[in-house]
């Protein structure tokens, strides 16, 4: 799933002068009643990544369809590759040029939101969304963005490899201890086959950090609190995996495609990766399932997510809010969505995703879905986000490789982060 890396301090700055240098017009008349003569059609336009790389027939598709129902409203669909998105978005944005619609995900949504770049949300029902996802796009009670799909991480497990070495396959109730005494009796390094394959990276140790009860960042995001009894349970829980139930960096872990060569190929019996995985989980040729992530102190699932906001300078934001809320909850883009396997909608009725719970592997698709009922959402700080996110990768890959202790990668992490906030 896509991770954004987009640079934000300054933002607000820049994007105050473009919006007050916007002027103001009339928003636009209510769609006609069935069997009216349509009102003057307006135009709006949508940007977007979401349907780069062979979905635009997909998104196409529901376009048509909103403007089927919606024949006073015509949509204008611009589409980028996601590498050059927020950019051509950042671009816009100050020229005043932004669409009417357009793409973010939330790793931007608290960079651009200060800003004032997004058209507050009237009237949305939110209780159609799942989990807490459409909370992410939410400031001080207001809704400012919409999400569209989401893609979580689960553990992946290899029903084979437990059943040879006569271990009980994972459960939803499942800790960390129990995920480490399941795969230590599944490692037989000799052999090849690993019990665990779980990134030491930031993504995985925010994660397991909020697992632990703790927390990256200071209640106002000025500092950093990892370093922490709970923080150095975290990284401890990662740390020790490497050499033991997971290969180390020497023996290849971390580099482009490693895990998922060795789960394809039989030799790994647990795996946390994301949903966007199930295609390597059908090529393995053995059966396999999934189940939530093991929490310690709770649970905390990752999620990705990305959403539609309405430009505060449109001039059209009636026409354009309802054409968000087609786009992330309307049936025809469910039903799209799930035909298509384009990400999954996040929406909150189960029946109308009936038809992925019964696509076949994983059988255990539900827990995609229960796993949204926690989930631990990434810290994000604006300009410095990939620094600090390499920073906590260079020093727990350091303590994997027994250069430092844990304690002294976390007291490194520490003051190096806190520099960057400061």
């Amino acid at each position: 799933m896509r991770k954004s890396a987009l640079a934000g301090a300054g933002i607000a700055a820049v994007f105050g002068l473009t919006l007050s240098a916007c002027s103001s017009t009339p928003e636009d008349s209510p769609s006609s009643a069935p069997g009216e003569q349509p009102a003057e059609q307006v135009t709006i336009t949508y940007s977007n990544f979401i349907s780069n790389g062979g979905n635009e027939d997909n998104l196409a598709k529901i376009v048509a369809a909103f403007e089927a129902e919606n024949p006073d409203i015509k949509v204008e669909v611009t589409t980028l590759p996601y590498a050059d998105y927020f950019d051509a978005l950042k671009t816009d944005l100050v020229a005043g040029t932004t669409a009417d619609v357009f793409d973010i995900e939330y790793a931007t949504y608290p960079q651009f939101q200060p800003a004032g770049v997004f058209a507050p949300l009237e009237g949305v029902d939110t209780s159609v969304y799942r989990g807490d996802i459409a909370a992410a796009y939410a400031t001080d009670g207001v809704q400012y963005a919409l999400p569209t799909s989401f893609s979580t991480v689960v553990l992946f497990y290899n029903k084979d490899l437990f059943d040879a070495a006569g271990v009980d396959y994972p459960t939803s109730d499942w800790t960390w201890a129990d995920e480490m005494a399941a795969a230590e009796k599944l490692t037989d390094a000799a052999n090849g086959v690993w019990g665990d394959y779980q990134p030491i990276s930031y993504y995985e140790y925010y994660k397991a950090l909020v697992q632990a009860g703790g927390s990256f960042l200071s209640a106002d995001g000025k500092s950093v609190a990892f370093n922490s009894p709970e923080g150095l349970a975290a990284a401890e829980h990662l740390v020790k995996k490497a050499g033991t139930v997971m290969p180390t960096a020497e023996q290849g872990a971390g580099t482009p495609d490693f895990d998922t060569n060795l789960w394809a190929t039989g030799k790994l019996a647990m795996w946390h990766t994301g949903i966007w995985m199930f295609g390597a989980g059908a090529d393995g040729g053995f059966d396999w399932d999934i189940v939530v992530e093991p929490g310690s102190a709770q649970k905390g699932s990752a999620v990705f997510s990305n959403a539609v906001a309405v430009s505060a300078n449109s001039q059209h934001k009636e026409a354009a809010q309802k054409f968000a809320e087609f786009l992330s909850s309307s049936s025809v883009m469910v039903d799209v969505r799930l035909e298509s396997g384009w990400e999954l909608p996040a929406i909150s009725d189960d029946a109308k995703l009936a038809t992925y719970l019964e696509k076949g592997d994983p059988a255990n698709r539900q827990a995609v879905f229960d796993s949204l009922n926690a989930i631990a959402l990434p810290p994000v700080i604006g300009d410095n986000q990939s620094q600090m996110q390499d920073i906590i990768g260079e020093l727990l890959n350091e303590a994997a490789a027994g250069r430092i202790s844990v304690a002294d990668a976390l007291a490194q992490a520490e003051e190096r982060i806190n520099a960057l906030l400061g």
